[in-house]
């Protein structure tokens, strides 16, 4: 069962309630009613305080306040029954529960005009939407060979990356100046915002809308790069904004974040596991433009929230994604990403028959330590051209094993 398009998906997340929750689907032999989705969204005082991993199995509309030992323990009432209405009814819910929350609404791509010219390495690329223009550029980087006839898989960056081991692995480098696209602060300038000034959307989202409008360049004028084995990736803040563009596109054949912390594949809850003790307060207190207002309404209730990171990336299913921590980041709750939101996730990938397209790399070294590049390619590489590998990404390294209690619903997973 594949699931539901890329437009599809945005435009349920747009759409409002209609889109996901009134209508009827029919598979196999039985009619699948979507649950119907709040309107408006529950407040974090309406929400049920969840010290343990939201479960990723139960609809919105069934999260409430007078069942939350049977929301943790995966006994609540009305929770996804089978595979086709995941990718039916809950993964669209979650991709529009997410931009409620946390994102803000990506924007109808539908509506924009994208255009873009090549000159050797260089891509200029503009997107008109209602008379305003965005322009910013890319930059691509080819391996020997790449060419019309026999394309290249791609990687688009942003901040930089190793880039040799890839070219010499036959993968193309795409990188576009995020800064361009949205400014790492509330400064409401660049490419995005001349577009959609006055939205509340998070910059992170903004960084996502520039890897897809890259991708849509590529396209149009690099018949040298397969576009449909696309890659993207970026570390700590860059992180989260590529596991962002990897939610919203289902273009993306895999999503890299590297030391990506929370608001990305770090978690909400157990934050005391970082040596830092990032979560939701610290971080909206010191960059609260890269996500929503309504995610600032958690503050001090972050337990309230009805998701965490793993249904972020239980929500890229069935399409790949690899995690990168150092074991010596004492910034990113590593950690607590790889024993708890990790597990947590590959449950919902192993339920969907997708087992081996999540992965977690746990490497020595700090954060945004470049040897996370070379620590994931054999993944890369095993996505990309379906080469074997010899090392383990179910392996959480130093740091042992899961941590099940934190996802006490794993053993209540529906029937596949």
């Amino acid at each position: 069962m594949r699931p539901v398009s890329y437009y599809t998906l945005i435009a349920a997340a747009i759409g409002g309630t209609a889109a996901v929750a009134l209508e009827s689907r029919q598979g196999g032999n039985a009619t699948i009613q979507c649950a119907p989705i709040p309107s408006p969204y529950p407040t974090w005082q309406q929400l049920p305080q969840q010290s343990t991993l939201p479960d990723p199995f139960l609809p919105l509309k069934y999260t409430t306040v007078d069942n939350a030992k049977d929301v943790m323990a995966g006994k609540g009432q009305g929770r996804v029954a089978s595979r086709e209405e995941w990718y039916k009814c809950r993964q669209p819910e979650i991709v529009q529960m997410l931009q409620e929350y946390q994102f803000g609404y990506y924007p109808d791509h539908n509506q924009e005009k994208v255009e873009a010219t090549r000159s050797g390495n260089t891509l200029s690329i503009s997107v008109t939407v209602g008379g305003k223009t965005g322009s910013f550029k890319a930059t691509i980087s080819l391996p020997s060979g790449a060419s019309a006839s026999k394309p290249a898989p791609v990687v688009i960056n942003i901040g930089g990356m190793q880039n040799q081991p890839y070219l010499s692995a036959g993968i193309a480098i795409a990188q576009f100046d995020y800064t361009t696209v949205s400014p790492d602060s509330n400064g409401k300038t660049g490419a995005f915002w001349s577009v959609y000034n006055g939205r509340d959307i998070g910059v992170l989202t903004a960084w996502a809308w520039g890897f897809h409008r890259t991708l849509d360049a590529i396209n149009m004028t690099v018949p040298e790069i397969d576009a449909t084995r696309v890659g993207v990736t970026g570390c700590s803040r860059l992180g989260k904004a590529a596991l962002a563009a990897g939610l919203f596109d289902t273009r993306i054949t895999l999503t890299m974040p590297m030391s990506s912390g929370v608001q990305g594949a770090g978690p909400y809850r157990y934050y005391t596991m970082s040596g830092q003790g990032e979560n939701l307060e610290n971080s909206k207190s010191g960059a609260g433009w890269w996500t929503n207002s309504k995610l600032g309404t958690f503050v001090s209730h972050a337990e309230n929230l009805p998701f965490d990171a793993h249904t972020i990336a239980a929500a890229i299913a069935p399409r790949a994604l690899v995690i990168d921590q150092g074991t010596g980041d004492q910034f990113t709750n590593s950690k607590a990403t790889a024993v708890i939101i990790y597990p947590a996730a590959k449950v919902v990938y192993d339920w969907l028959g997708v087992g081996d397209k999540i992965a977690m790399s746990v490497r020595g070294g700090g954060h945004c330590d470049m040897s996370g590049f070379t620590s994931i390619l054999p993944y890369v590489q095993k996505i990309f051209f379906g080469t074997a590998t010899t090392k383990d990404y179910n392996s959480l390294g130093s740091y042992g094993s899961p941590v099940s209690t934190a996802f006490p619903w794993a053993t209540a997973v529906p029937k596949a």
